[in-house]
């Protein structure tokens, strides 16, 4: 009996729910972060060359206020634009799009967060040490980790903490930077409703 039980609950890492890459490129398809969790590509030409097809591939639609899909060489890829900078999250065509999606949204609103609103190429590259942070509090070698973006921010921050600011100035602008992620997502949903609707 107890080697039934053990079969049933039999739990490996192919189990967890995973992901190929995350990518942030800029408008042009150059890459600002990138980090490959699977031997896919196994060298740095075939990654650019995957960079380049995925941003050519989706680069004409707009997927500004909602996540898009797409299939691309047997994987699920979900991206979302803001500003100059595309967003993606690469995983099998077996994982879950929700998942991988939950993963997008995660690492879309954690840099929202962290760069308090400012969602562009350069304070991307600016604040580069808090994107690269931010990956790694996400994913763990193609593991999700965590997908709750405040969550995430809260982690990067602890971890770049200005020694100088109180800890409660530091919570303070985290909190801030998350309400002003909420308004602006807000305007953009209102924006978006009226322009949808012809007012």
């Amino acid at each position: 009996m107890s080697q039934i039980w053990a079969n049933t609950i039999d739990i490996s890492e192919e189990s967890c729910p995973s992901v190929k890459n995350i990518l942030l490129l800029d408008s042009e398809g150059n890459r600002v972060a990138v980090k490959y969790y699977s031997d896919d590509w196994p060298t740095n030409s075939s990654k650019e060359a995957f960079e380049k097809s995925v941003f050519t591939k989706t680069q004409k639609i707009n997927a500004r206020t909602e996540a898009e899909i797409a299939m691309f060489e047997n994987n699920i890829v979900i991206y979302k634009f803001a500003q100059d900078l595309h967003f993606f999250v690469t995983g099998g065509d077996n994982e879950n799009e929700l998942i991988i999606s939950t993963v997008l949204q995660g690492f879309f609103d954690a840099v929202g967060l962290l760069l308090r609103g400012n969602v562009d190429k350069k304070e991307a590259l600016e604040n580069l040490d808090l994107i690269l942070l931010c990956l790694d509090e996400i994913v763990d070698g193609g593991i999700i980790l965590e997908t709750d973006a405040n969550v995430i921010a809260g982690k990067v921050a602890s971890h770049s903490v200005d020694s100088g600011a109180p800890l409660s100035e530091q919570c303070l602008m985290i909190q801030f930077g998350v309400k002003q992620t909420q308004f602006l997502d807000f305007k953009l949903d209102s924006a978006a409703k009226r322009e949808q609707f012809g007012h």
